[in-house]
């Protein structure tokens, strides 16, 4: 997985739309692009947007946005035509109706362009602070809006603040021993069917490679030898970036749940993960929108 070929990249870490940051600052930058008829808008309504395919998002012309959302500029396509985002809570009842209806990220993500899977995943990421922090964390008052919707200053004590990334580690765990064996861990929020790499944010003061080795040995008991970065990808949910490593155990024998948050782990062999990867067999794995799906596809496929 590297950054200079994008097809082997997580299909929410591909090079997407041209974000085009030094517009920002040009002042009323959103309210002049609503007025453009030319200018296409992702609705986003909780953590689902609107699909005129499958694999295809439903934009939308400004005039077509229903009052009441929080707006933002995304950036340009490559024809150089402005995209905006118009963020909305999550509705009761679809917002508008769309040729093949409203889906999350989660489920869309994989199928979308790369520049449509970029968009999604930028509106969703900056629509969820846009409508989750509107006061400021240090007095409390009702923020002002700036850079097309990429900040927000205190009117009161003047603090600016900008859109928060938290980042977190993302590990597939490979035996020592045996090349065809991948230890996986099933969380007691999910089904006992339901298995995928173990993951926990960066504590203040910590480094990834420090986090890895702390998360493992947390959830799986297993103290890690090597460990080898693997890419990453944004995870809007609620803010995360997922930082994806492979790392070798130390013992395999060492293997346990912690019995809170990881219910239950389980070494794999390389047939067993292929048959899951295929929808085959009892075993549920993460889906392809997710950076835990290719971990695990490219270490059955032998390219970790």
């Amino acid at each position: 997985m590297t950054a200079s070929d994008s097809t082997s990249l997580p299909p929410l870490a591909r090079p997407g739309l041209d974000r085009a940051a030094e517009e920002r600052v040009t002042p009323d930058l959103v309210e002049t692009l609503k007025t453009d008829a030319a200018t296409r808008v992702v609705v986003i309504a909780g953590d689902s947007a609107p699909l005129i395919a499958p694999d295809q998002l439903a934009w939308r012309a400004p005039a077509e946005v229903p009052d009441g959302g929080e707006w933002a500029f995304l950036g340009r396509d490559d024809d150089g035509v402005a995209l905006l985002t118009a963020v909305f809570t999550a509705q009761e009842e679809e917002l508008f109706s769309a040729p093949a209806g409203w889906a999350g990220l989660r489920t869309a993500g994989a199928l979308l362009s790369a520049a449509e899977a970029g968009a999604f995943v930028e509106a969703l990421s900056l629509g969820r602070w846009l409508l989750d922090a509107p006061y400021c964390p240090a007095c409390g008052t009702l923020t002002i809006l700036g850079d097309a919707g990429w900040s927000r200053r205190c009117p009161n004590c003047g603090r600016q603040h900008f859109p928060r990334t938290d980042p977190a580690v993302i590990v597939a765990i490979t035996s020592a021993d045996d090349p065809d064996l991948l230890l996986l861990g099933s969380n007691a929020l999910w089904g006992a069917d339901r298995f995928s790499c173990f993951a926990g944010f960066v504590e203040a003061g910590e480094s990834l490679e420090a986090a890895v080795r702390r998360e493992v040995a947390e959830e799986s008991g297993i103290e890690v030898g090597r460990v080898t970065y693997r890419g990453s990808q944004a995870w809007p949910y609620p803010r995360s970036l997922m930082v994806g490593f492979l790392a070798e155990a130390g013992d395999d024998d060492a293997a346990r749940a912690d019995g809170e948050e990881i219910a239950a782990v389980r070494w794999f062999t390389r047939d067993e993960v292929g048959r899951a990867l295929g929808g085959e067999g009892e075993v549920v794995l993460p889906g392809r929108a997710s950076i835990a799906h290719r971990l695990i596809a490219d270490w059955h496929a032998g390219l970790a």
